[in-house]
């Protein structure tokens, strides 16, 4: 099993003639994942790689080709307004990559995604995938992954890619990968990701990599105190950073002891979450759990 995605999931790719949408479109379904459409107005009634169908709109997309969930390549003055799009058209699952996205746009976006029922993963955000049902949705390198389990919820996106590698490495597969990304407004945090690894049969335990700036994991500790019956181990990036510096991510800025490294380190072990202090730390720190995490 998995968390969001799974062998059920049909995607429309919006934006998927540009150079990235285009790009990660190849690499997505080499992968295995079901790309059912692509959007992009203006090309619709063309092919992509003369299997793809292309639409001018989301919605037309989804009233041929039953596409239940949409990743975005728009740039960033039009994302917004592509996510809209695709929640309106009734897509559950909106996963969004653009950077850039003022926050103004995503305070209008947010609400509009989450009145017509739909979720999203991002902005700013490598997407996620499931190496158990070879789907991805986003642009995460395939070749690091394989199936196990544990789960992975990470606020960085490089960071990201370095950690499984050293599950992997480490002999630790993966259920599901999700970047939450690490925009000040985002679609799905920490909490909602913890929560839908506890109800998942296939995962047995979550790596969780943070960051500076912000309250989220402080919030994601108390969470895991109180609900999570799965061991976490966590990783914080930015331990060495100065104060009101703002590193990477644009949520990724400390105002104040909540935001800073060592105050969500301190959240974490007193929640019970073992803390790497490195990222190669975590696979040796999940294997200590207990938890069947070794293929």
């Amino acid at each position: 099993m998995s968390i969001l995605v799974d062998k059920n999931t049909r995607l429309v790719v919006q934006g998927i003639t540009g150079r990235d949408g285009s790009f990660h479109a190849s690499q997505m379904l080499d992968y295995g994942t079901n790309v059912v459409a692509g959007v992009t107005p203006g090309k619709g009634g063309q092919r992509f790689q003369d299997t793809v169908p292309i639409f001018n709109t989301v919605k037309a997309a989804v009233e041929e080709t039953d596409a239940n969930t949409s990743i975005i390549y728009v740039r960033a003055p039009f994302a917004a307004d592509a996510v809209c799009e695709a929640a309106e058209a009734g897509v559950r699952l909106i996963v969004c990559i653009t950077e850039g996205i003022p926050v103004r746009d995503m305070a209008r976006a947010l609400p509009y995604v989450r009145s017509h029922g739909a979720r999203l993963i991002g902005p700013n955000c490598p997407g996620l995938i499931s190496a158990q049902e070879r789907v991805k949705v986003g642009i995460l390198p395939t070749e690091i992954f394989n199936p196990g389990t544990v789960g992975v919820v990470s606020r960085s996106g490089t960071l990201t890619y370095e950690v499984v590698f050293q599950l992997t490495e480490g002999g630790i597969g993966q259920t599901t990968c999700v970047g939450i990304g690490g925009d000040p407004l985002i679609g799905t945090n920490f909490i909602d990701t913890l929560e839908m690894f506890e109800k998942d049969d296939s995962t047995y335990a979550v790596a969780l990599i943070g960051e500076i700036g912000g309250t989220d994991e402080q919030d994601a500790a108390d969470f895991i105190a109180k609900n999570m019956s799965k061991p976490v181990v966590a990783f914080i990036a930015g331990q060495t950073a100065p104060e009101g510096k703002r590193m990477g991510h644009a949520g990724a800025i400390v105002s104040g002891a909540s935001g800073t490294a060592e105050e969500k380190m301190k959240a974490f072990e007193k929640a019970g979450v073992r803390v790497a202090r490195i990222p190669s730390d975590i696979a040796p720190l999940l294997k200590e759990t207990g938890a069947n995490v070794t293929a």
